[in-house]
């Protein structure tokens, strides 16, 4: 099954927006686990357990894992969130960025390897650098467009054409670069009227949204801004907020909680634009195409 498919399938199951990061900090991993690269997969297996039913997807970064010298155990771990969880995509957070024969090793890694469903990708190199994981049919590409951090104002604002680099981006996301119709947007909850302009000019794809939890970024306004015209469309992440919401032997108990308490909060969030939607406040879902150009075209739409 495809990476939007499946993706659309957990969310009709789960009736939730959520994303659980997994980032295992060695420094704050319950000493009880011990050290070394097994008790990060041992930490991580905890929390997904512990989260499951409350995620629509999973999105391990890999430097976590890297840094610790632990491939092997972030290859093991995807591995068994399949075997264990079927059904819950993976997303491997590795903000890939790169052209040509390079590239097409990075989504060799990602989508061979570590069998991930999903690669977040950095597409400031142009359309060459996406073009290798576009091969790999069904994959999920998830392209950064108005990232969290404050930084992302330094080029991602920036003019040209009569538009800001993040718009250009989701423009391209939505009608020339989404061939195979598996691409998705990162865009921050920290920055709620950008992700509304993201949601305008591509109101078909996934967005996967970090920066609430530990970031500050407010629930409710991230969904008002960002639901698609079916009240779905969001990958709402959020990592620290979870997976260190307790400290001990608890720690997956916490963990639950967290992951309980952040899916609440985006489920009344829904509902609420919901209601709001049906009162009349529905907001305009459209893409705004330059003139002459393609508009979007969803995977349902394609031929073949």
């Amino acid at each position: 099954m495809s990476f939007r498919l499946s993706l659309r399938q957990r969310w009709r199951e789960c009736e939730s927006s959520l994303c659980v990061g997994l980032d295992p900090d060695p420094r704050r991993i319950p000493e009880h686990l011990g050290k070394g690269p097994d008790s990060l997969l041992a930490f991580c297996q905890a929390i997904v357990a512990a989260t499951a039913d409350q995620a629509c997807a999973f999105k391990p970064q890999i430097a976590y894992f890297a840094a610790a010298g632990a491939e092997a155990v972030l290859q093991e771990l995807i591995g068994w969130i399949h075997r264990e969880h079927p059904g819950i995509p993976v997303i491997l957070d590795a903000k890939r960025g790169d052209i040509g024969h390079t590239a097409e090793q990075y989504a060799a890694e990602a989508f061979g390897r570590y069998e991930a469903d999903a690669l977040t990708v950095n597409p400031f190199m142009g359309r060459d650098s996406i073009e290798p994981y576009l091969a790999w049919p069904g994959k999920g590409v998830i392209l950064l467009c108005r990232t969290s951090n404050p930084g992302g104002a330094d080029f991602q604002l920036l003019e040209s054409g009569g538009e800001r680099l993040f718009e250009r981006i989701a423009r391209l996301a939505a009608t020339d670069w989404n061939r195979g119709g598996e691409l998705g947007l990162v865009v921050g909850a920290t920055y709620p009227e950008e992700l509304r302009r993201v949601r305008q000019i591509a109101p078909h794809l996934p967005l996967l949204v970090p920066g609430i939890g530990a970031q500050g970024g407010d629930v409710a306004a991230t969904v008002a801004a960002g639901l698609d015209a079916e009240a779905g469309g969001l990958v709402i992440n959020s990592s620290r907020a979870i997976l260190y919401a307790g400290h001990d032997r608890d720690f997956a108990a916490a963990a639950r909680a967290a992951a309980v308490q952040a899916r609440d909060a985006i489920r009344q969030a829904v509902a609420a634009v919901r209601a709001d939607r049906a009162s009349g406040g529905r907001p305009e879902q459209t893409v705004e195409a330059p003139p002459g150009g393609p508009m979007e075209v969803r995977p349902s739409d394609r031929q073949g």
